[in-house]
């Protein structure tokens, strides 16, 4: 606690911060009394520091003389330095604000300090998004500075219902992290269950979502698909907090998670609300389609050449069958090969700069797919397939992960055991899906249990006159 000692004080805080060579204390003295304005190097606005701390206490030398007590009055009571005005009685409360952005005023004879906000730290401005890219929409990314995101959110819904829940998670890290949610739409039962796990994270550090996202869902390490969704689209996640979701940000990261997220959210963009709504029929559909040639389509090709060859054309199945007496490997191996060589492109491209990664991927894939073919590693047909599966699977950017998986899966399913592998597999994937939920939500909803009035949302959207007198919330999702 403070103890008036202006000293004593200044001792008490280099001593917590370990003498940090951040540490910036001007001290100085207003008619006979010794002050001192404490701040965080880079963390404060020096224009902001000059002109609404510095220059209103230098007014008060040479006036009316004032005591230690009258000068504080000054900065909380008397003037307008900032809006962002804290009392401290602890030194730990002061540093956790002036890593914050404050600058700390003190004075001698007074147990307290007084904490101005006038943050000023380099920031990364909006810019364009990286992942989510789309044609008819907003062209802003959430940044990394949490106030910005939240501006982003205000923008957009001007709703006095739109509440923003501030608190701090790691135990050294002390990130900010915000809870989003719109008063009436979105089931208070499942904020509390957020903030409930918000406050259990026990980590040292928080320096992303992907620190927070494991807390929030049930029992992560079983589960293929998540139901926390992520995203960098302010227009997105306001999108999900009008139909009765709930949004967490985090200090540091421009991303945002959404909770409840369901399955079938992750066919939707924000361009389907910009077009008519038969052609976003058409184009959820094909986004449909190429979640399951992504997945699945090697493993079926592999199971029904080696298994089921009966399935297949003449025409088709003598053409498989010289293609394939050229190479060296099995069909199998050359399977198994060939995706490991295309996550490695995959994985390089996404590393590397992106003037860089680009020319490297298409080199990449040039050289060693026609080198392949030509030295009998691989055959002809079998790269086709590749082809269609890496194009499928570039319409979904947001199930990289999970594809990579299901693909490997099915292959090995559909090279072991046929057709008969892949039914298992499908069902043994439907299970994990349907048995995930959050708060209450399926995550399968409305397909299962079936919700006939929401039925239009997932193959296309509803037309904006039928909109117009609709209220979603939590609740319907159930």
């Amino acid at each position: 606690m403070f103890l008036g000692d202006i000293s004593a004080e200044l001792s008490a805080l280099k001593g917590i911060l370990g003498h940090s060579a951040d540490l910036n204390i001007a001290r100085i003295r207003i008619n006979g009394v010794d002050c001192a304005v404490v701040s965080i190097e880079a963390m404060v606005s020096t224009l902001a520091m000059s002109e609404l701390v510095f220059q209103p206490l230098m007014s008060l030398e040479g006036g009316d003389k004032r005591t230690g007590a009258e000068i504080m009055r000054f900065c909380t009571d008397e003037s307008l330095m900032t809006n962002n005005k804290v009392i401290c009685y602890t030194h730990d409360k002061a540093v956790g604000l002036l890593f914050s952005g404050f600058a700390l005023v003190l004075a001698d004879g007074v147990p307290f300090g007084t904490a101005l906000g006038i943050q000023g730290y380099a920031a990364r401005s909006v810019s364009p998004p990286l992942t989510e890219n789309e044609l008819f929409s907003s062209q802003e990314a959430f940044a990394e500075v949490i106030r910005t995101n939240i501006s982003l959110i205000r923008r957009r819904i001007k709703h006095p219902a739109l509440t923003f829940e501030m608190q701090q998670c790691g135990k050294r890290s002390n990130t900010d992290v915000c809870i989003v949610y719109i008063r009436g739409k979105a089931d208070m039962s499942a904020v509390a269950e957020i903030r409930r796990r918000l406050s259990e994270i026990r980590l040292d550090g928080v320096l992303g979502c992907g620190f927070v996202k494991p807390f929030l869902e049930n029992s992560p390490e079983r589960l293929i698909f998540s139901e926390i969704g992520t995203t960098e689209r302010p227009d997105l996640l306001c999108l999900n907090l009008m139909q009765g979701r709930i949004g967490v940000l985090v200090d540091g990261t421009p991303f945002a998670l959404v909770a409840p997220y369901l399955f079938t959210q992750n066919f939707e963009t924000v361009d389907d609300y910009s077009v008519g709504s038969w052609f976003a029929v058409f184009v959820k559909l094909m986004r449909m389609l190429a979640f399951v040639l992504a997945a699945a389509f090697p493993g079926i090709y592999l199971a029904a050449v080696n298994h089921d060859p009966e399935m297949l054309g003449l025409k088709l199945l003598l053409n498989l069958a010289a293609g394939e007496k050229t190479t060296l490997l099995t069909l199998f191996t050359e399977l198994v090969v060939i995706m490991l060589l295309l996550e490695i492109l995959r994985e390089a491209s996404i590393r590397l700069p992106q003037s860089i990664g680009t020319a490297m991927s298409i080199a990449g894939g040039l050289i060693i797919g026609d080198t392949a073919v030509k030295s009998g590693i691989i055959s002809s047909p079998l790269l086709i397939i590749v082809g269609i599966t890496a194009t499928a699977s570039f319409v979904l950017p947001a199930f990289a992960q999970q594809i990579t998986v299901l693909r490997l899966t099915f292959i090995f399913a559909g090279g072991f055991a046929g057709f008969f592998g892949i039914s298992v597999c499908a069902v043994m994937l439907t299970a994990n899906i349907s048995a995930q939920s959050f708060g209450g939500v399926p995550f399968t909803s409305p397909l299962a249990p079936l919700k006939k009035r929401q039925i239009a949302g997932v193959i296309g959207r509803k037309d904006f006159a039928r909109l117009e007198n609709e209220t979603t919330t939590t609740k319907d999702l159930t």
